[in-house]
Order: C-alpha cells, then structure tokens, then sequence
C-alpha cells in the first residue's frame, strides 16, 4: 500500500494542477479535500458542478493508487453523478471514496461529496478507472 505522503508527493509531481489535498488513504477508500473559492463558485452561489466532478475523480484516482501502487496511466472510463443539494459556497468539498470492485483492468468506485461540517451529501458519484496491465 502507498502511504498518504507518497501520493501526495506524486500529485504534486504528476498532476500540479489539481487543487485537492488527501486527508485519508487505506482500506480500499480514500477522502479528498477541496477548498472553496470564488473561482470554484458559479452563478447563483453554489460550487459548480466541473468543480464537484473533478474532487470525486481525484478521490477515485487517489483510492485507486493506494491499492496498486503509483500508476500514472490510470484513466477514467466513465463517471456519473448525481446532484443531490446545494453545496455551501464558503465551506471545503470533502470527497470520501469506497473502491467497490479492483479488477485487472477496471477499477469501480463511489464518492460521496460533502460540505464540509454537514452531515448529508451535495452529490453521489460512481466511476470505473481503466487501469494498465501489467505486462509481466
């Protein structure tokens, strides 16, 4: 298993341009953190849904990498969510992902994406990952 310092090294190495940190990692999960800003916010208030898409893909590709290890090349194959609230548009989006299925070329995964301090999810998401095979 990858540690939290190893990935977010790598993040930073890899994928500069996210704006999401890891809280947690381990037992086939992981929880993303995403500050809010005005740049994240769209019309009306509320965090934008590419926003909220883009915390439950890191939280997925976070989970993902702490079961198999730092594989770049992991992609998304499909994501689908579901808008359940309004987020708050002055508390952090917490991403909290559970690995369903790990397979040899499809990983399946949920995020459930929170304002932060609130009990009930802004949004449910569920995607698969494509992950390379390993050619050994």
């Amino acid at each position: 298993m990858v540690s939290k310092e190893e990935i977010t090294e790598f993040l930073k190495t890899e994928f500069p341009q996210t704006k999401c940190t890891v809280e947690e990692i381990g037992s086939r999960g992981a929880t993303v953190r995403h500050r809010i800003g005005f740049e994240e916010l769209r019309p009306g208030g509320t965090v934008s849904g590419p926003v909220l898409m883009a915390v439950a893909d890191v939280a997925l590709y976070v989970a993902i990498l702490g079961e198999i290890g730092l594989v770049p090349l992991a992609v998304t194959t499909s994501l689908n969510i579901n808008f359940l609230r309004k987020p708050s548009s002055d508390r952090d989006i917490i991403g909290r992902c559970s690995l369903l299925k790990i397979g040899k070329s499809l990983v399946v995964g949920e995020v459930f994406l929170y304002s932060e301090g609130l009990a009930e999810p802004v949004a449910h998401v569920v995607a698969t990952y494509s992950v390379p095979v390993s050619k050994s």
